[in-house]
């Protein structure tokens, strides 16, 4: 069960068919989602007749719609500066820009590939080569970043094809693994165990402490009896 709006929803059946996938649903399990709900739900009509479905209740008056580890003024300035944003219009896509960044990344890469073709393989064309190359690959994936976001159409289904054209086809990497484990770390940004963005050790953190290891022994106390009451 999870919380968005103040409504209480089972998504026990539902997550299995989440396009999101279900540990991004796990995730809130027992909490209030509803931050996350619109981050992640740009079309809310879209979502709404799912919802009904799964509606099983509401929170009693004096019950909080926010999680207890957060501060409650903090949560209001969000979400009131959410909607200031959203207001001002600077959440819908500018498509020029968008245009403008796919060409130049196209120009870069077969740069790249022209500079080897042409002047042959010796240092100073390969090491040419090289910054071409490495420079569109690196902006490919903010690229592919802003569409996995759906922040480039506003249809999602636009989004998830041009991604898999430049994440699969240009940078040889799968948009469906990239978006797995990015939806969880917005879904829940740092939070140890459930952030895959903190769970790469030992190879990113294999020097020294741990930054998982540390981040679970300082909010073991702290968390045990939240965990142990959402399990239930």
């Amino acid at each position: 069960w999870l919380v968005v709006d103040r409504k209480v929803y089972d998504v026990s059946k539902f997550s299995k068919r989440h396009p999101g996938g279900s540990r991004v649903l796990s995730h809130y399990a027992g909490q209030d989602a509803t931050d996350a709900f619109v981050a992640f739900h740009s079309d809310k009509s879209l979502v709404q007749k799912y919802l009904k479905s799964l509606l099983i209740g509401e929170l009693a008056p004096d019950q909080p719609s926010f999680e207890s580890n957060k501060k409650k003024s903090l949560l209001e300035d969000f979400r009131e500066l959410r909607g200031t944003i959203e207001k001002m219009g600077l959440l819908r896509p500018d498509y020029f820009f968008f245009f403008l960044i796919f060409l130049h990344l196209l120009v870069l890469e077969a740069a790249a590939w022209l500079v080897l073709w042409y002047f042959g393989i010796s240092l100073v064309p390969f090491l040419a080569g090289m910054v071409f190359f490495t420079t569109a690959q690196i902006q490919m994936g903010w690229f592919q970043h802003d569409l996995g976001h759906c922040s480039v159409f506003r249809r999602p289904r636009w989004n998830h094809l041009l991604q898999m054209v430049v994440i699969n086809l240009l940078k040889g990497m799968p948009a469906s693994w990239w978006n797995h484990l990015h939806n969880q770390h917005h879904a829940k940004p740092n939070c140890f165990r459930k952030d895959p963005d903190l769970n790469m050790h030992p190879l990113l953190f294999s020097l020294g402490k741990t930054l998982s290891v540390e981040v679970w022994k300082s909010r073991f106390n702290d968390r045990k009896l939240e965990c142990d009451i959402y399990n239930i």
